[in-house]
């Protein structure tokens, strides 16, 4: 512990400024030093003596601003990705016939119906997942998002959107929530 705080004492504004010379902002110099000394702390035994350790440092902070480039880079191209995928996406969605009558259905729920409508659809959560998100018993999610379900499909129904491209489950519920409403 002592001989980190020496290193520490001794080095920390000479590898601040290192750092802050490669780095592109604030938040990715602080990380970088952090995750400098976090190594030095952790591989405490292979710190050289002397102004070695200096040096020592320049290299690792060197290794650890590479690794923060490269995921950077990495999180860019994975944005792109979905950027593209998303207008892809949307383009298809406004192609769609309907599509603001089945957001227009959709706003029309009741909040606790979109959100937990949302938890399935959007967040892919199962029965028991969203007992938790919700503090309540599966078979209160059961019920609640079965007549849900229901009053989405009966949204869409009134609303004249073509329920088939919603799945199987909204085509046999639609026809009986129409003969109900009728």
């Amino acid at each position: 512990m002592e001989r980190f705080e020496e290193i520490y004492t001794a080095h920390y504004a000479a590898v601040s400024g290192f750092v802050a010379r490669r780095s592109s902002s604030p938040d990715d110099t602080a990380d970088v030093i952090a995750e400098t000394f976090t190594t030095a702390w952790r591989r405490l035994a292979d710190v050289p003596q002397g102004e070695e350790a200096r040096l020592w440092l320049y290299g690792v902070a060197r290794h650890v601003l590479a690794n923060h480039y490269r995921g950077e880079a990495r999180r860019t191209a994975l944005a792109v990705k979905l950027r593209e995928d998303l207008t892809r996406w949307a383009s298809s969605v406004v192609e769609q016939r309907h599509p603001e009558s089945a957001r227009e259905a959709f706003a029309r729920l009741s909040g606790d119906d979109r959100e937990l409508l949302s938890l399935v659809g959007w967040e892919g959560l199962g029965t028991a997942e969203i007992a938790k998100v919700l503090g309540i018993s599966r078979g209160a999610v059961r019920l609640r998002l079965h007549r849900a379900r229901k009053r989405l499909a009966a949204e869409l129904a009134a609303s004249d959107v073509d329920v088939s491209r919603y799945g199987t489950r909204a085509v046999t519920l639609a026809p009986a929530l129409v003969k109900e409403s009728s």
